[in-house]
């Protein structure tokens, strides 16, 4: 026997249900049937697939209305009537999926056959489903052609002659075939017809797909709409609309990228026109919706020694109507630190996007700091205008010009530094997600020059660090993380380096279970003796093995080493720290809440007993 259907349509199945006396509880065929029996409260359930081994039987529940039905409660014999005439075609549909076209369907309530039963006359209540399915000869491909294809179109592998004929994969064929197009620059490319035939003697599907690519097109005109403080022109400037240029849906993605990396708008829709003009251009259609202009935010960190430290913040979006942002950050720490008193951090900053190029944008920011560590004090402020450029949704870059200031009291010597910086870094962010990665690696590289003025001396800042994740097991229930950094300074000498460039270790940025800041160096010497500031050099370590235990609880267990140098270049006498320890992770929408306890290991030359950190979002 042969069935022909076109457009789309697949083949004829045989779909019918048994005569049955009433009262009777099951199919004829139930002896010869997997069940799977699942009571929903006052109405039971039984799915039952004849030589199935479960993933069937998975299948049939999950597309269920019946059982969907009995999940949210609705058992009245109406709604369990109704849900079970439809399932006769949904749960077909799910068979064509796999390619089986020669089943035979059949859903009983207490034994009589729903699709006898007329709507009207649903029973008062039902006390038992039972779905019966034979599925019947999985269907392959005796051919499976699509033309034409564009170059390096992206045709599932499934399609091809031999494997399982699924309407899902032919279906999922001819979307990879126009969208191979579309990327080509085809806008309109469309399915032009299909022809498929079913040979239910030699169980095969013969499939051949004609697609009808429509000519090459280049992007017309932008309209916009839906903007309220928003100048249209400077909306244009950070949309970056490619006009002129050769249709690609990926600068569709770019330019809703670039419109919600503002901040301004809530609701971002690109529609492109529905027919093309006489010189093949394709208008796009572009509609936003602004977001309320100011946002407040805040967070903390508490360690046991260090105390707490707060911060808050308050935005500013499209400040002058051109998507420009003013945010303000203030922060607090050390807040009842056992070894240093309370620092204070203010810092503004101006951002304007569609600076130079769409994907650049242009900040000026100040900074002015007051710190009271346990051997110095500084009282700091800088200015900077850099650019932060996108090359990519994993690669960026940023560069500045800023001039800083300090004035450091070392045992009641004052020291200022002045400095010119020219503070420069690249990000490569390879994480599947920033807050609670389990896949993917980070690097990131700054290399700050300074010229130093009056006793301060010129060199180079530099620092790297890579971060690594790895997770195995179902639904990468384990994972492995592992972070490195090292960083030094060069051209400058120690005591007529800025205080703030200098490297420290410890605390729950570097090394935990110990102090923050608690690794330095005593190079320097002051009228009562050596003075305990940062190094000339640093490097840190980190590993860590992350278990989820349910849902939204995870544990970590977890090691880290610091080592601190006098000299650049890693040279000079050396300390070194390292901590270890356990934490509770608890998934919120905003990422994991953390909580760790470290203490000291080894015979480190800093040892401040067990440590305490409470945090947003994983160590790194």
């Amino acid at each position: 026997m042969r069935a022909y259907l076109r457009a789309g349509l697949i083949v004829s199945t045989a779909l019918g249900f048994a005569g049955m006396a009433l009262g009777q509880s099951s199919s004829p065929f139930s002896g010869l049937f997997g069940s799977s029996s699942e009571t929903e409260g006052p109405v039971s359930l039984d799915i039952r697939v004849q030589g199935d081994d479960g993933d069937l039987k998975r299948t049939i529940r999950n597309t269920s209305l019946v059982a969907g039905a009995l999940q949210e409660g609705r058992t009245t014999g109406q709604d369990v009537l109704a849900a079970a005439r439809a399932d006769y075609a949904r749960i077909l549909g799910a068979l064509y999926d796999e390619g089986r076209y020669s089943a035979l369907i059949y859903i009983t309530l207490d034994g009589v056959e729903a699709a006898e039963i007329a709507p009207l006359d649903a029973p008062s209540v039902v006390n038992a489903v039972v779905v019966t399915v034979d599925p019947g000869p999985v269907f392959k491909f005796s051919r499976a052609q699509i033309a034409p294809v564009a170059p390096e179109s992206d045709i599932p592998s499934e399609y091809a002659r031999g494997e399982t004929g699924g309407t899902g994969t032919i279906k999922s064929a001819a979307l990879a075939g126009v969208e191979g197009w579309r990327n080509y620059g085809h806008a309109k490319a469309d399915v032009g017809g299909q022809e498929i035939v079913a040979d239910h003697d030699l169980n095969t599907i013969d499939s051949r797909i004609a697609l009808a690519p429509g000519p090459a097109v280049t992007f017309g005109k932008l309209s916009i709409s839906g903007y309220d403080r928003m100048n249209p022109r400077r909306l244009r400037k950070i949309a970056g609309f490619p006009e002129g240029q050769p249709f690609d849906p990926e600068d569709l993605e770019t330019v809703r990228k670039r419109l919600r990396r503002t901040g301004v708008f809530s609701a971002i829709t690109l529609e492109e026109a529905e027919y093309l003009n006489a010189n093949d251009t394709l208008d796009v259609d572009l509609t936003v919706v602004e977001q309320k202009p100011r946002r407040i935010g805040a967070g903390f960190e508490i360690s046991t020694t260090d105390g707490a430290q707060v911060s808050a913040y308050w935005m500013h979006r499209n400040l002058l109507g051109g998507g420009e942002r003013l945010r303000i950050d203030a922060e607090m720490s050390d807040i009842g630190s056992d070894t240093s008193g309370r620092d204070e951090e203010l810092t503004l900053r101006i951002d304007r996007p569609a600076t130079i190029t769409p994907d650049t944008t242009a900040y000026i920011e100040t900074k002015l700091a007051r710190m009271r560590e346990e051997d110095y004090d500084s009282d700091s402020g800088s200015i900077a205008l850099g650019f932060n450029h996108i090359f990519s949704d994993r690669l960026t870059a940023d560069v500045a010009i800023q001039y800083f200031q300090s004035r450091v009291n070392d045992q009641g010597e004052t020291s200022d530094f002045k400095a010119l910086a020219f503070p420069m870094e690249v990000t490569w962010d390879r994480r599947d997600e920033p807050t609670d990665a389990k896949r993917g690696y980070y690097l990131s590289a700054e290399a700050t020059p300074f010229k130093g003025f009056e006793d301060t001396d010129s060199g180079a800042r530099l620092l790297g660090e890579g971060r690594a994740y790895h997770s195995v097991g179902e639904d990468d229930r384990f994972t492995l993380a592992g972070r490195a950094r090292i960083g030094t300074i060069l051209g400058s000498e120690i005591q007529n380096t800025p205080r703030e460039y200098l490297f420290f270790s410890g605390g729950g940025g570097t090394v935990r279970g110990q102090s923050y800041q608690s690794l330095g160096v005593n190079e320097i010497v002051g009228p009562d003796g050596p003075i305990k500031t940062g190094g000339m050099s640093v490097a840190n370590a980190s590993a860590e093995f992350r278990f989820q235990v349910r849902e939204k609880i995870g544990l970590v267990l977890f090691a880290d080493y610091g080592r601190v140098w006098t000299e650049d270049a890693w040279g000079g006498v050396s300390r070194w720290h390292a901590g270890a320890g356990a934490g509770v992770r608890y998934a919120t929408p905003i990422g994991p809440l953390r909580f760790d306890i470290g203490a000291p290991v080894g015979n480190g030359d800093t040892d401040d007993g067990v440590q305490l950190y409470l945090g947003l979002g994983q160590a790194f």
